[in-house]
């Protein structure tokens, strides 16, 4: 299967400390992976120079082949927080910086309608729950039509009932737009239940498999996985 994403970062410095050194993660076409790691490992360090937004590091990363020489309309970036811009609605937010041409408000129309915000395209960010405004920045982020799909705890500001029905339309998002998807997490059962790879951070990377999809919540091989991540995260 093709490579989507190929990040090699072989140092990446923070002052005199080596944040990451020697670490190679390949993403697959379509494939959901899940990065988790204790606080201050480099999980969001890896996520930005992944993304192009960092490039003060030793090492490459490649898109589809190709080195990737600074941030890409190809690769979309999803925020902990949903970061939409206050003055501006729902809809300019999902389409800022672009031309108010046809196009972009049938694509802005389309992508309203898939996280379920259709009704809300005139509507103010203060005028959102959280869960709402965190669907506009999953609008947003798909907007530039990305084929890979970078998520740093997308969903860990929100309740839990929330959080799941967000967690089941970042699943449907990626198999209808055939994402590549990097999720930066630190639930393990939400990477168990979202992804193709869960990958633990921790000095090295270590992966392991969820098994096929689709997977249920709680089910006893995930409960089995998770106390083996626990004991390696412990460890």
């Amino acid at each position: 299967m093709t490579i989507a994403l190929d990040i090699h970062v072989k140092e990446k410095r923070h002052g005199a400390r080596t944040i990451l050194r020697d670490i190679r993660l390949q993403l697959k076409e379509g494939e959901v992976v899940s990065l988790i790691g204790a606080s201050g490992c480099g999980k969001s360090s890896l996520l930005s120079i992944a993304s192009g937004l960092d490039r003060q590091f030793s090492g490459e990363i490649k898109l589809h082949g190709q080195p990737l020489q600074g941030v890409s309309r190809d690769i979309g970036f999803i925020f902990q927080e949903p970061r939409l811009f206050p003055w501006l609605t729902v809809a300019e937010n999902v389409a800022f910086d672009s031309a108010n041409a046809p196009s972009t408000r049938r694509l802005v129309t389309r992508l309203l309608a898939e996280v379920g915000l259709q009704d809300h395209a005139g509507a103010l960010p203060k005028q959102l729950s959280g869960g709402q405004a965190q669907r506009a920045a999953i609008a947003r982020g798909l907007f530039t039509q990305p084929r890979v799909l970078l998520l740093d705890e997308p969903f860990s500001a929100v309740d839990a009932f929330t959080r799941m029905k967000l967690q089941d339309l970042l699943l449907n998002v990626a198999r209808e737009h055939k994402l590549t998807v990097l999720l930066v997490t630190h639930d393990i059962d939400e990477a168990l239940y979202l992804s193709d790879r869960v990958v633990l951070l921790d000095g090295r990377l270590t992966g392991f498999d969820p098994g096929p999809a689709p997977r249920k919540r709680g089910d006893v091989d995930a409960a089995h996985l998770k106390a083996d991540i626990l004991a390696s995260l412990h460890a």
